[in-house]
């Protein structure tokens, strides 16, 4: 347990969060976020995750607890706060405190390697530990286990600690999202999987097919696990956006028993922002949407530009957010998307380093605004790995946003 310092510190802002979501502002912004991500009719939505940018917004000098592990949950309850005080967004507070079920995987059989970057932050390369097809043969598809005793140990701590002011959840499987590409690139080297497509394409599909049969024993491996969560409420899903709908879980639903079909789930391939959509679907969405097939509601994408590949996404089984990308054009996106499924906008980060400029801001997110007037528009600003030392930007770019949002007519829920 921690010392009683800390835990006067923890428990005082648990009341805090307890206290703001309790209130009417998140009542309304849960029963908005159901109607927008079933599609109905409702203002353009918008979140903020400011993710690198956070150890400046919160540096460790504001922490005051003493045990590392305590100064965790310090930092989970204080960013809490912090958007609440400071975003004018649609970020929701909860006082869920999750524990997390210890699960234990015995990994795919290699880990990616990498050479460093000589730079704080830099970009590090890729070092391939697969080159020759036999270096296939040293993978495998992961084992799952979980640990009841353990969890249960954790349980026990967090409900002492924060029983009765938070609502203790225990959680397994519940942020599902497949990252096939990803995967593979990180072993075999992200420009030799381009040379693959054209020199090697059958070697590729044999990987493809590999990670696609994988992640298949995965999930199945959850469900006779019984270790899927529902991931109906405020867990975030796919690249960015929260979970809230009545659409899940699906009818039959046993509360013991969380199927793929009461669940969230998504896909991406940043790794193939630069291939043809013919070789996308070849070599990725074909393999995805069928893993996706077995899910009650689907997100695809993240930084990757879909712009030109929109057609072969709608296809996804039970799709229902599209990322949309800083480098998308978002006029087209827009013009093929309309009110199918979620428009995920994610605003360019960059324009929160340099020389802040409100007006330029102001401009750009009028666009896509108007841009998407006919489609179910959400505006997530994440990726922002440094604000440069300017918090307060965040708060001027949520507040042109909300303002920009409040002004326009012709939205559902704006009237005319």
């Amino acid at each position: 347990m921690y010392s009683q310092h800390d835990v006067q510190i923890l428990r005082d802002l648990a009341r805090q969060v307890a206290h703001i979501a309790d209130g009417p502002v998140m009542a309304e912004r849960r029963r908005l976020w159901k109607l927008h991500n079933s599609l109905q009719p409702c203002r353009p939505m918008i979140l903020i995750f400011p993710e690198g940018s956070w150890g400046e917004l919160l540096p460790g000098p504001v922490l005051r607890c003493d045990d590392a592990g305590a100064r965790g949950a310090e930092w989970n309850l204080l960013s809490r706060l912090y958007a609440f005080e400071h975003f004018r967004s649609d970020n929701v507070v909860e006082k869920d405190w999750d524990v997390g079920k210890v699960i234990r995987s015995t990994g795919w059989g290699l880990d990616a390697q990498h050479r460093p970057s000589t730079a704080a932050r830099g970009s590090w390369a890729f070092d391939p530990v697969i080159k020759t097809p036999q270096d296939m043969k040293k993978l495998h598809f992961p084992e799952v286990t979980d640990d009841p005793e353990a969890t249960h140990r954790n349980l026990e701590f967090a409900q002492e600690l924060f029983g009765d002011v938070l609502d203790v959840k225990l959680v397994g499987v519940s942020h599902i999202s497949f990252h096939l590409m990803s995967l593979y690139t990180g072993w075999r080297g992200l420009e030799q999987v381009m040379y693959d497509m054209i020199e090697e394409p059958e070697w590729l599909h044999d990987a493809m097919a590999f990670l696609e049969a994988g992640h298949h024993q995965l999930v199945n491996q959850y469900v006779e696990q019984n270790l899927f969560s529902l991931n109906n409420d405020g867990t975030y899903h796919s690249s960015g956006g929260v979970g809230y709908t009545d659409e899940l879980p699906k009818p039959g639903f046993d509360p013991d028993r969380v199927r793929p079909c009461d669940i969230w789930s998504s896909a991406e391939a940043q790794e193939l922002a630069q291939v043809s959509p013919e070789m996308h679907r070849e070599f990725s969405l074909e393999y995805e949407k069928r893993l996706l097939a077995p899910f009650g509601l689907n997100g695809y994408g993240c930084c990757e530009d879909l712009t030109t590949k929109l057609n072969d996404v709608l296809a996804i089984p039970n799709i229902r957010r599209i990322s949309i990308a800083p480098s998308a054009d978002v006029d087209s996106c827009a013009e093929q998307m309309g009110s199918c499924c979620i428009f995920s906008w994610k605003p360019q980060p960059s324009h929160l380093v340099g020389d802040f400029n409100p007006e330029f801001v102001r401009g750009y997110i009028a666009h896509t605004l108007d841009a998407a007037r006919g489609c179910v528009l959400e505006m997530i600003l994440k990726d922002t790995h440094t604000c440069e030392g300017h918090p307060e930007r965040f708060d001027e770019w949520t507040r042109i946003a909300w303002e920009l949002v409040e002004g326009r007519a012709g939205y559902p829920g704006h009237g005319s």
